[in-house]
């Protein structure tokens, strides 16, 4: 009897045997000679132990590798699986290339192609090997990599000069490759993600035969009269554009950029600063060639006449109101006479400017209110706002100035030595050129340019174009007449000009010599500023005579500057 649960009730029901037992006997289909017909018999011990060690080991051998690839090699193959796998490398832009006014490349770059000599992947800073432009254009820093070849500075970057105002604009911008490896290092596929762009191309004002050849003339000079470095400039008077603009000594920027060691420490330990722009940084007592300035204030002050004469007999005297047996005494470079305005530019006396500048018997003087005044109108003391940055501003010397500096009072004979552009006075090349040519182009103070074709900006400096007119004619009146700056008396080029000497040193032991000036006469087109640095005290041979064979030079060679 089966008994069975259905539905919340119990049942049951009779099943007979054979319905329970299956054997031969109800079974006439079996086949013994089968396997339905055969005995089932269970596995043996031996068997299942050896599959199970066998299970075991291939799990032992599995978590093992398992345990060494992501444990001990874990962060060896992952470092693998990501560089090798997908990989990014830089594609240098090419720096933007840097021509003259007349389209002559003076910057540019090379790419070596020659697998065995080169040294870069990228293209290297190639500079005009001509002197008169390592200031100017300055030198870059190449990308770097580390010991594997990575990459963790990836621009050029512009370190001074024009490398460094305007490296925005030549740098350009670097492109990307990716490229994917499979596990066994073999490449996949490669593709360029962003394409780099050229940097772009600077067109300076500079004109690159005239800036070398000044260059190499002054150097040439200083070098056989014993002066120790120098600056010029020379810009056009009525757009600021800069035709040349160059300082020396010079250093090395090809080496710079090249990273050259031994260059870089032999230009920062020289005693004579190669390193210094001496055309915008280098401060220098101006000397005489600040009497133009001061005596176009005095015509717009309407303290002289331009035709009242003043005599010079070598020296005046100032009497001394503690010790009337020591009056003070201050001295011209020569006895000149009786001189004008006019003569007084041309011969340089500085009789006539202690005069004018601090006052002298019947005659008033500007005092050195005004002085500090005008020379500021003129842009002395303030940058020029060149581009090249970098700037010294320069010093007139005020009362001010005198007791921050000496704890002092400030005196008559402080006044006349600066009308005379001496004692604290200090200004750079660029305002000086600057200045004269405000002086040229009828009073406007231009801001100097380094891009042709720049559009002019400028200032006026509040003088009357008369008066700067009788300014104009002493100073060409300094080449024509016997003046200081006779050396520039050549016929087919109408310069006006005016020299300084500035004595230097401890004891006056050394001089700094400057010429400065405008050409043509009638119709003032170019300006020029120039100093020669520390010659032994009692040298001849200055500025102005340096100047000289430049201007026979632009005679024959550059005649668009010279009608």
């Amino acid at each position: 009897m089966v008994w069975w649960r259905l539905n919340g009730g119990i049942r049951g029901s009779e099943i007979d045997p054979e319905d329970i037992f299956l054997d031969a006997s109800n079974l006439p289909g079996l086949d013994r000679g089968q396997f339905e017909g055969r005995v089932e018999r269970p596995v043996s011990h031996r068997a299942l132990f050896a599959l199970s060690s066998v299970f075991v080991l291939v799990m032992l051998i599995f978590v093992g590798r398992a345990f060494t690839l992501q444990v001990l090699e874990g962060e060896a193959y992952a470092d693998i699986s990501r560089n090798n796998r997908l990989e990014r490398s830089v594609l240098f832009a090419t720096r933007g290339i840097v021509t003259d006014r007349n389209g002559v490349e003076i910057v540019w770059n090379e790419l070596e192609t020659d697998a065995a000599t080169s040294s870069l992947p990228f293209p290297a800073r190639r500079y005009v090997e001509r002197e008169g432009f390592t200031h100017l254009l300055g030198f870059v820093r190449y990308p770097k990599s580390d010991a594997h070849g990575k990459w963790w500075s990836e621009e050029y970057v512009g370190i001074s000069g024009i490398e460094h105002v305007f490296d925005e604009l030549l740098r350009g911008k670097n492109g990307s490759r990716m490229t994917e490896i499979d596990a066994r290092g073999g490449l996949v596929r490669e593709d360029i993600v962003e394409e780099p762009k050229t940097g772009g191309t600077l067109r300076l004002s500079i004109d690159a035969e005239v800036q070398a050849e000044l260059a190499r003339i002054l150097q040439a000079h200083a070098r056989a009269q014993g002066f120790q470095g120098g600056a010029a400039a020379v810009m056009d008077v009525r757009t600021g554009e800069l035709l040349a603009l160059t300082s020396f000594p010079e250093y090395d920027n090809q080496a710079f950029s090249e990273g050259d060691a031994a260059a870089v420490a032999a230009a920062n330990n020289d005693p004579l600063t190669p390193l210094l722009n001496r055309a915008v940084a280098g401060l220098y007592a101006p000397g005489s060639i600040v009497k133009p300035l001061f005596a176009a204030a005095a015509l717009h002050e309407h303290l002289i006449d331009p035709e009242k004469e003043i005599l010079s007999t070598g020296s005046i005297s100032i009497p001394n109101p503690y010790d009337p047996s020591k009056p003070s005494i201050f001295k011209d470079w020569k006895a000149h006479g009786w001189v004008d305005m006019r003569r007084a530019l041309a011969v340089s006396s500085d009789v006539y400017f202690y005069a004018i500048g601090g006052g002298f018997e019947d005659q008033r003087g500007l005092g050195i209110a005004k002085i500090d005044e005008y020379a500021k109108r003129f842009g002395l003391s303030i940058p020029t706002g060149i581009s090249l940055g970098g700037e010294s501003a320069g010093i007139i010397p005020t009362p001010e100035w005198k007791r921050d500096v000496f704890d002092d009072e400030w005196r008559l004979g402080d006044t006349y030595n600066t009308a005379i552009g001496q004692y604290g006075f200090q200004v750079t090349p660029l305002q000086v050129v600057r200045a004269v040519s405000a002086i040229a182009n009828g009073g406007t103070l231009l801001t100097p340019q380094l891009l042709a074709g720049t559009r002019p900006t400028g200032v006026s400096i509040g003088i009357a174009d008369e008066h700067l007119q009788i300014v104009r004619e002493g100073m060409r009146a300094s080449v024509t007449d016997g003046g200081t700056a006779a050396a520039l008396d050549m016929g087919s080029i109408d310069i006006a000009g005016k020299t300084g000497t500035a004595q230097v040193g401890k004891r006056n032991e050394y001089i700094n010599s400057w010429a400065i000036g405008f050409w043509p006469m009638k119709q003032p087109r170019y300006a020029f500023a120039v100093v020669l640095e520390k010659a032994p005290a009692g040298t001849l041979s200055g500025a102005s005579p340096a100047m000289a064979p430049f201007f026979y030079w632009l005679r024959e060679n550059k005649l668009e500057y010279v009608n």
